[in-house]
């Protein structure tokens, strides 16, 4: 299965970086690549089995993710169960790890498997540089949310 992962340092101590990524509903105050967010089981906000829908900036493309695996200020894996993407699996593992009292170290790793078969394996050379942009983005605006409290604005 194909991974990207990105890495961030955000000075901020881990409890804060956690609770972003842990307002499960609210992740479009954060990611650019994105227009909406909200959740979709209103049973869980956040936590093991919490599930969200995102749809995304372009206006055309959503998916809906569930968090499958939590560990409070340490982890968050999330699959993606649904959407319009050409995914047929997708597996976002969100780490976070202390460097200090007031700095954070996020690791963020996509593992996905195309749709489409052979010609899907094909264009995952072109689909990992892409997912890499998206998760910097992310990522460069969860730092901007977390230490200056930006809403960042939309990718166009």
């Amino acid at each position: 299965m194909p991974k990207v992962t990105v890495t961030e340092t955000v000075e901020a101590p881990v409890d804060l970086v956690w609770s972003a990524w842990d307002d499960y509903g609210g992740i479009m105050r954060f990611n650019p690549n994105i227009s909406k967010s909200f959740l979709i089981n209103k049973s869980a906000a956040s936590g093991l089995g919490a599930e969200r829908q995102c749809d995304l900036a372009d206006g055309k493309n959503f998916i809906q993710e569930r968090v499958i695996d939590y560990v409070p200020n340490r982890r968050m894996r999330v699959d993606i169960f649904n959407g319009t993407l050409p995914l047929k699996t997708a597996v976002l593992d969100i780490r976070l790890t202390p460097l200090g009292p007031a700095r954070t170290r996020v690791d963020f790793t996509m593992a996905f498997t195309p749709k489409m078969g052979p010609l899907g394996q094909l264009m995952v050379p072109l689909m990992k540089p892409q997912f890499r942009k998206l998760l910097g983005k992310l990522l460069e605006g969860n730092k901007a949310y977390v230490e200056r409290g930006e809403t960042v604005a939309r990718a166009a």
